[in-house]
């Protein structure tokens, strides 16, 4: 009697742990492929693009809106390398007038992204819009400053370097 108890408690045993097993099993599949299908899903990817959208776009109206007199060149490169397109194109070929004017100024602009938003993004055509508010500290030759704070529009266009702006402007205000 003694030899059939204890083999029944050994099957017993045998059998709870081929059944934690195949739990144990099923479980890992479960959260394997939960954790497969989040890391490859379509929205996951999405959100990577509108994070980069509106990192650039925040990086581009900060750098439009930061110019030092005494480092024109630097400046006026910043805002070439940040924009594309018409804008792009506009900004190359007003170069020597923008250097002159702000040399003559002889101000200091500097801008703080307070908080930005994607409006729009249509990753298959490469085109986004974000809403960027920005401060403004302009500092003139007698050393008084003037703080700004502004709402700005921004397109931008996918490129092969990357996101950049294509437009910058004020967003309309009201209704």
């Amino acid at each position: 009697m003694v030899g059939t108890e204890t083999t029944r408690r050994s099957d017993l045993l045998s059998l709870t742990a081929m059944v934690l097993v195949v739990i144990a099993a099923c479980g890992a599949a479960w959260f394997g492929w939960s954790w497969y299908s989040a890391a490859h899903d379509s929205s996951l990817s999405y959100s990577r693009v509108r994070d980069t959208v509106l990192r650039a776009g925040e990086q581009g109206v900060q750098n439009m809106n930061t110019l030092d007199y005494r480092n024109v060149n630097e400046g006026l490169s910043r805002w070439e390398q940040s924009s594309t397109g018409a804008l792009n194109q506009e900004l190359v070929a007003g170069t020597s007038t923008f250097m002159v004017q702000v040399q003559q100024a002889r101000t200091i602009s500097t801008a703080k992204i307070l908080d930005g938003a994607v409006k729009e993004l249509d990753e298959h055509a490469g085109q986004a819009t974000v809403v960027v508010a920005v401060q403004i500290t302009l500092v003139t030759p007698d050393g008084k400053s003037t703080i700004k704070e502004n709402r700005m529009l921004a397109q931008l266009t996918r490129t092969p370097s990357g996101w950049k702006l294509s437009a910058l402007g004020s967003p309309p205000v009201g209704g």
